[in-house]
């Protein structure tokens, strides 16, 4: 879309203000009025001095400019506090639109854009719509009315003298327009460079300790600064385009006043005119040239904007991740009951989940064990309906997730993942972030629960204690515990638990193992888990393999096999284990691991006996 047609669909933004628009576009005629009044009253000081009571009309005149001047400011006071009450209603309406939709968006597109990029992109951009619809919407009209009466009263006032000086009208448009697309491409590439700058700056702080461990602080910054630069030298040389732009029309003005002062001093001199309608046409001469530039800088004003539309349009017309079923319902209060039926996802062209088959009972613990990139991460997102399988169905208490609203199905899902996400507000606000109106009592009881109330009362603030951007202020282990606490306030049916103890240290495992010991109790629970010590216990283990299920089973059950699993099992603790033991357990799981081993053996999927 051309810059024009992405303003005519912005404008959809501002039409609920119509009404505040109608009176700050009233006020501003009336200061435009005021201003093409105020020539005319010193043509009558002026005149008046020359005739028999003059100081009569200079009291009078002096007097109508300073009720002119004060009602002027009073009306354009007003104007201001409208005009920026209005902008910032308008901004807060882009900003809903905005981030609505980037909660709505694939994950993908904020690890291609980078979240310090699409930030600084989409303030930047707004700022600059906002800016041109004030321009465009409360200057346009006020200066058109202003050159009308200007124009009025200087045809009235001796028409010679009005087209010489309008004469001069149409040059700073003309460098205006010449000026423009230069202009807008420097808008465009200083959007860019701020926007890939602040993008690195803000990953840099994110992994500060990774930087500071390899010593990069000085290059960082370096790199930063050069980026700076290089910005600010776009900017330098931006600002002496504009200001030999500026000095153009300013020459134009100029010598359009002096022209007028040459030839109305003539016509004065030869008494066609009075000295007071010199000194109105040098008044108006100042102020119509100010109009003249505002409106020629339109056009430069629309394709600036048309940069800033077309960043926040790219927001605004990406599709949803996944949006509901126009016919979607709530979720009722879920049991627990999910089942994935020949489920198949690909990313693009390659398959990720292929045909799978599981069922998980209420007050079931399901583990999902194989290696990266398996498709153990996917199963679970598409449980939470973050994607759907393109064959096969995911259903929980036998509704199709597809069938039902997003919001509602996840908040029926309790996550606890490898790296905790903590967000740099209280112990108390982090942990009851899935349901904030619990109360103190809610909170501090699945602390508890959690391990974590005597680490949380030992804290300087206790409850109260900031966390720190991510839970920098705390170790892995507290904030896994905080993460667990959470899931068990918000008492969801359905539990994931993803890598939750993978990166901690064998005491604070068993502590947190503890807790997750009563966050499944009475809980349908997928823990995927690469450490094998942590699933033993789970009433059924799932090896997925290239995105299908290999093996299941329970624990004993599954080295008895002496498959994939046992596989695992050896090459985790095989160090742990005497030599012969190790090579009697690897010649066992090479006898059974032979081609022909049954199919039963491979897949699963339960048959109606097998249901519970």
């Amino acid at each position: 879309m051309n810059s024009w047609s992405l303003l005519a669909r912005a404008m959809s933004f501002a039409r609920p203000h119509a009404a505040a628009a109608a009176v700050i576009l009233v006020l501003t005629l009336l200061v435009a009025g005021a201003g093409a009044v105020d020539p005319l009253v010193m043509k009558y000081i002026f005149d008046s001095l020359t005739g028999p009571q003059a100081s009569e009309g200079l009291f009078f005149g002096v007097a109508l400019l300073a009720g002119l001047a004060l009602g002027r400011e009073i009306v354009q006071a007003l104007s201001n506090w409208l005009t920026w009450r209005t902008r910032l209603r308008i901004h807060y309406r882009l900003l809903d639109e905005t981030v609505s939709r980037l909660h709505r968006l694939p994950q993908d597109y904020q690890r291609k854009e980078g979240v310090g990029a699409i930030m600084t992109r989409l303030d930047r951009s707004i700022q600059g719509f906002i800016g041109a619809v004030s321009e465009i919407s409360f200057s346009v009209l006020p200066s058109l009315f202003y050159l009308a009466l200007a124009l009025t009263a200087m045809l009235r006032l001796d028409a010679l003298l009005t087209v010489v000086v309008v004469a001069f009208a149409p040059l700073p448009a003309i460098i205006a327009a010449l000026s423009a697309p230069n202009q807008t491409r420097r808008e465009k590439i200083l959007l860019d460079s701020w926007a890939g700058i602040y993008s690195r700056f803000n990953e840099v702080l994110s992994g500060i300790m990774t930087v500071r461990s390899f010593a990069m602080e000085d290059y960082e910054k370096r790199r930063f600064l050069r980026g700076v630069r290089e910005a600010n030298r776009v900017v330098t040389r931006g600002v002496g385009f504009d200001t030999s732009v500026g000095a153009l029309q300013g020459m134009v003005v100029a010598a359009a006043r002096i022209t007028a002062i040459g030839l109305g001093g003539v016509l004065v001199y030869q008494g066609d005119i009075t000295l007071g309608t010199v000194v109105a046409f040098l008044g108006y001469v100042g102020g119509l040239f100010g109009p003249v530039q505002g409106l020629t800088g339109i056009y430069r004003t629309i394709k600036t904007a048309g940069v800033s539309l077309s960043q926040i349009f790219e927001i605004l017309d990406r599709e949803d991740a996944l949006g509901d079923a126009h016919d979607a319902v709530d979720a009722p209060i879920l049991s627990g009951l999910v089942e994935f039926r020949h489920v198949t996802f690909c990313y693009g062209r390659a398959p990720v989940v292929q045909d799978v088959n599981l069922r998980a009972m209420p007050d079931q613990t399901i583990a999902l064990v194989g290696p990266s990139g398996a498709g153990k991460t996917t199963l679970m997102a598409l449980l939470q309906r973050f994607h759907d399988p393109q064959q096969g169905s995911v259903l929980v208490d036998g509704l199709d997730v597809r069938r039902l609203k997003q919001k509602t199905l996840r908040r029926q899902i309790g996550v606890v993942l490898q790296e905790a996400l903590l967000f740099n507000e209280s112990v108390r606000d982090n942990i009851a972030y899935g349901r904030p109106s619990a109360s103190r009592e809610e909170i501090e009881e699945a602390a508890r629960m959690a391990n974590a109330h005597e680490f949380i009362t030992a804290l300087e603030q206790g409850y109260d204690t900031p966390v720190g951007e991510r839970g920098s202020r705390l170790s892995g282990g507290e904030r896994q515990r905080i993460a667990i606490a959470r899931a068990l306030l918000k008492q969801p049916p359905i539990l994931i638990l993803d890598e939750a103890t993978s990166a901690l240290d064998a005491e604070t495992e068993a502590r947190i193992q503890e807790a997750v010991a009563r966050l499944i109790r009475g809980r349908t629970t997928f823990v995927i888990a690469h450490r094998l010590s942590t699933v033993v216990d789970a009433d059924r283990i799932c090896v997925i393999r290239g995105g299908r299920i290999e093996e299941s089973g329970t624990h004993d059950e599954l080295l008895a096999r002496c498959g994939y699993y046992a596989y695992l099992v050896e090459r985790q603790v095989g160090g742990l284990l005497p030599s012969d033991r190790r090579s009697g357990f690897e010649r066992r799981r090479k006898d059974r691991n032979a081609p022909e081993r049954r199919a039963a053996d491979l897949g699963w999927f339960p048959p109606a006996a097998e249901a519970g």
